[in-house]
């Protein structure tokens, strides 16, 4: 069964494209077929650090997201991974409303996961409260508590949203923390985390840590997400 992927949470810096390049390479080291959409103009993290599998997609149009259903087509197993630039939640949601997605996407064997990320904010609590509130809250849901943007999540639990979510299936992964200097470095390097990972690139303990840190999020990761 093919997946997609929308990764998305609305506020700018929150780790969206983050989480894309960690769920691409997962998908990557599990060698599964894999298509990538940035929507990011300005950013573009998917398009610089995996150019191979990525293609950019800007929300000028009504269709300009129906690409994405027609690559998760391609192959039985295909997984599509759409990272979504802040303030485009609600291009998201009409395209997904308006085009009656969920229906076709069932149609054609393909499911649709939204990554809702989240850094320890408070303006990150109604934005989800916002998309649980939403037409498209229907979807299968993974909240990412992104420990990089900071590892308190008390407003998050004490708003209700996190157990109101869990009560609706929604899935939760929290991205642990890697020191911010590291994760600077690897972004310096314009690579992969494969690449990132290899000898030459970091010091050997800062290799350690990073491979650490990414199998311990893939094995997370893997238990959120069907293998087939």
């Amino acid at each position: 069964m093919s997946q997609i992927h929308l990764v998305g949470g609305e506020k700018g810096g929150v780790g969206k494209s983050l989480v894309a390049r960690l769920l691409a390479q997962h998908f990557i080291d599990r060698e599964q077929p894999l298509r990538c959409f940035d929507t990011d103009r300005s950013h573009g993290a998917l398009l610089r650090y995996y150019a191979d599998f990525s293609e950019p997609t800007p929300l000028d149009g009504h269709d300009s997201l129906d690409r994405i259903l027609e690559a998760a087509a391609e192959l039985p197993n295909q997984r599509v991974i759409v990272d979504l630039a802040a303030q485009t939640q609600a291009a998201v949601v009409n395209w997904l409303d308006e085009a009656g997605v969920a229906e076709v996407a069932a149609e054609m064997d393909v499911g649709l996961n939204h990554w809702h990320v989240m850094d320890a904010g408070r303006d990150s609590v109604p934005l989800l409260a916002a998309w649980l509130d939403g037409p498209a809250a229907h979807l299968p849901l993974v909240l990412v508590l992104n420990e990089v943007r900071g590892d308190r999540f008390d407003l998050l639990a004490e708003s209700g949203l996190l157990a109101r979510a869990q009560g609706q299936g929604a899935r939760v992964l929290r991205l642990r923390k890697l020191p911010d200097a590291l994760l600077q470095k690897v972004d310096a390097l314009g690579a992969s985390f494969w690449a990132a990972r290899q000898p030459g690139t970091l010091s050997l303990l800062d290799r350690q840590r990073l491979k650490l840190w990414l199998q311990r999020t893939s094995d997370e990761i893997g238990a959120l997400v069907p293998a087939v």
